[in-house]
């Protein structure tokens, strides 16, 4: 496969400013919405991985949590699943809805709370994916998630 046809196929194409901005918008209000419904349900909101990580281990979880899941993850959820199973009879709904169940499933180190809110962010990278075309859209928006999720245990 050429290389211009691999990225047409996982829609590696840089989003207008207008859908980033409104992602980010999204993604952001969705965060907060998260943060207060998990917290008012939970003694300790942050997973344990983070706990776990100390001031040592924070640069390379920044690199691998916020640059390198959001690419590897996109790329084969949003990218490449997104690609085949929208172009099936599930469509681009079933599509979303399909890569989330699995991306969700397969955060196996959360529990059941924390897998039903990935699955909703999921809907949301999905849509973002659908919706501009561009797989790097939702890369940019799950490094944002990522991040957050790393601010709020810089705070705790």
């Amino acid at each position: 496969m050429a290389r211009r046809e691999f990225a047409e196929y996982l829609a590696l194409k840089w989003p207008n400013p207008i859908e980033l901005r409104r992602a980010l918008v999204i993604t952001t209000i969705f965060l907060v919405v998260e943060s207060v419904v998990v917290g008012a349900t939970r003694d300790a909101p942050v997973d344990s991985d983070f706990r776990a990580v100390g001031a040592d281990g924070l640069f390379i979880y920044l690199i691998s949590a916020c640059i390198a899941a959001p690419l590897m993850e996109e790329f084969l959820f949003r990218g490449f699943m997104f690609r085949g199973w929208s172009q099936s009879f599930l469509g681009p709904t079933g599509a979303i809805v399909l890569t989330s169940i699995v991306w969700a499933i397969l955060h196996t180190q959360y529990d059941w709370l924390g897998r039903f809110c990935l699955f909703v962010s999921g809907i949301f990278l999905g849509y973002f994916r659908w919706r501009s075309n561009s797989t790097l859209l939702a890369v940019m928006a799950h490094s944002a998630m990522n991040m957050f999720a790393l601010f709020i245990w810089l705070l705790l």
